[in-house]
């Protein structure tokens, strides 16, 4: 059986807690890997290992972290095939689409690697007689990144590589569900120059974490999980004084008006509640449905649905994969099968769903479910699996407030042929991220990420600008140069003179 270490100081370690996590391929069912769980002496070592490369880190020039961080990125493009043929066999989602991730973490890489521009300080002189003042952003120390099973490559390059481009050391916990891509990005970062102990891999379950969340050395957190996990992770590092970003649930929400292409928004709808098996935290979960229009979306959604071809992810002919773990599926296909007892009608149910061959797989198909009323548990719980709800609502005002009214703000989206109904839309919607006539609002790398409401923990969004003044401190100097010219000026106890 494949064992994954974790990696400390630039080379594999090994674990030495006893403990191990399982590791499943999600087709199969079968347990493939163990995964090493830290224990809080290893938690101390990774840290240890970071807080030492950060003395030389912290202060090498800008020009020799991004030529490791431009290496590094060739490197992820060399290797994009093998980082998701390990997404694919840990985390069970088809190969385009863990290609698709690692695309996306690239984006960040290359923000990353032209942070020089975005550590610009700023300058104003002559701000009094002879005294300039300057503004300049300085790295932090140690982060601890803490990421979700879903995007076991994305989230961690959303994370790591801006912190060290910003001159930081990086502590990665990854999902102990699918954990060697992290490994294999930590393997590359060394090869591509990075010195050691600037990336560790941290492999863990609640030991790992709450040892990082209390850790003396740790002066940042980045967390992207659930929201009862992000409500936690906040309140327990702020208490112990970390700066966090903590990243929670979602229930996004899809507005269809009347004069939308009803082709289109079918469309949208099964690609952003389907695609990685609803395993996203920007799926669509929830189609709003505005008067007449609906009876006609919800049947071209299911027509199109029911085409969906679901199998293994390592099948070319496959668009969907199973579910991470059988206990997922399981929590999954209950809010199916509690559905119509709360009021809604059953369009299309995927729980009894199994592909030939690979039976004991965690498989689940695509569920469509309509009229589901906002005090159903379908509609409240963020559900993360192949599941879409349609309300209906009489009005685009019902619809906003429908969707105002939801504890999650992270993406929305409005399909529509009027430009104004959309402007007042983006402007009127709590959520974070809007999509119009877009039903994956995701921005793109320069741009930050993050939600609204219960789906954010703290001030800072996710990469961008967000995220370099997440991974860095502002600092004010002003500067005053004797002249020598001058005669002493002598003692003055008033206020300095701007004038």
């Amino acid at each position: 059986m494949k064992t994954v270490n974790h990696w400390i100081g630039g080379k594999a370690v090994d674990g030495t807690s006893g403990n191990w996590g399982p590791v499943t391929d999600p087709a199969t069912g079968e347990v493939t890997t163990q995964v090493a769980l830290a224990s809080a002496a290893e938690v101390d070592a990774a840290v240890a290992s970071a807080k030492a490369a950060y003395a030389t880190w912290g202060t090498s020039s800008l020009s020799a972290r991004t030529t490791v961080l431009f290496r590094y990125r060739a490197l992820l493009d060399a290797h994009r095939d093998e980082i998701a043929a390990l997404i694919t066999a840990e985390h069970g989602k088809v190969h385009s689409d863990a290609l698709g991730e690692v695309a996306r973490g690239l984006e960040i890489v290359e923000l990353a690697c032209g942070i020089t521009t975005q550590l610009k300080g700023e300058l104003s002189t002559q701000v009094s007689s002879r005294v300039d003042v300057s503004s300049i952003r300085q790295s932090i120390g140690v982060v601890a990144g803490i990421t979700p099973f879903n995007f076991p490559a994305m989230v961690p390059m959303w994370m790591f590589p801006l912190a060290i481009a910003c001159g930081n050391t990086f502590v990665l916990k990854p999902s102990e569900k699918d954990p060697s891509a992290a490994n294999l990005l930590a393997e590359l970062a060394t090869e591509a120059g990075l010195p050691d102990g600037v990336l560790n891999v941290l492999h863990g379950d609640r030991v790992a974490v709450e040892g990082l969340l209390s850790h003396p050395d740790v002066a940042a957190v980045s967390f992207v999980g659930s929201t009862p996990i992000a409500r936690h992770i906040h309140a327990t590092a702020t208490a112990n004084g970390k700066r966090v970003q903590a990243l929670g649930g979602a229930k996004n929400h899809m507005l269809v008006l009347p004069d939308a292409d009803l082709d289109a928004a079918a469309d949208a709808a099964v690609s952003a509640a389907y695609g990685s098996a609803g395993e996203r935290c920007m799926a669509i979960s929830a189609v709003v449905a505005v008067a007449s229009i609906a009876d006609e979306l919800v049947e071209k959604i299911r027509e199109r649905a029911e085409k969906i071809t679901i199998g293994p992810g390592n099948d070319p002919s496959s668009e969907m994969g199973p579910l991470i773990t059988k206990a997922h599926r399981d929590k999954v296909a209950s809010y199916v099968t509690g559905a119509a007892a709360q009021g809604a009608e059953v369009v299309l149910d995927g729980t009894g769903f199994t592909v030939e061959g690979h039976e004991d797989g965690h498989w689940i198909g695509l569920s469509l479910l309509d009229r589901v009323s906002t005090d159903s548990d379908a509609y409240k719980d963020e559900i993360f699996g192949p599941v879409l709800c349609v309300l209906r609502v009489e009005t685009y005002e019902d619809g906003v407030a429908l969707m105002n009214a939801s504890p999650f703000g992270n993406g929305t989206a409005i399909f529509t042929r009027d430009g104004g109904a959309a402007r007042r839309f983006q402007l009127e919607v709590e959520a974070g991220m809007v999509g119009v006539n877009v039903p994956i609002p995701v921005p793109v790398g320069y741009h930050s990420f993050g939600g609204w409401k219960d789906s954010l923990f703290g001030d800072h969004h996710i990469y961008g600008n967000d995220g370099v003044h997440f991974y860095t401190r502002g600092k004010v100097v002003t500067t005053r140069w004797p002249d020598p010219a001058d005669a002493p000026a002598g003692v003055d106890l008033g206020f300095p003179r701007n004038h």
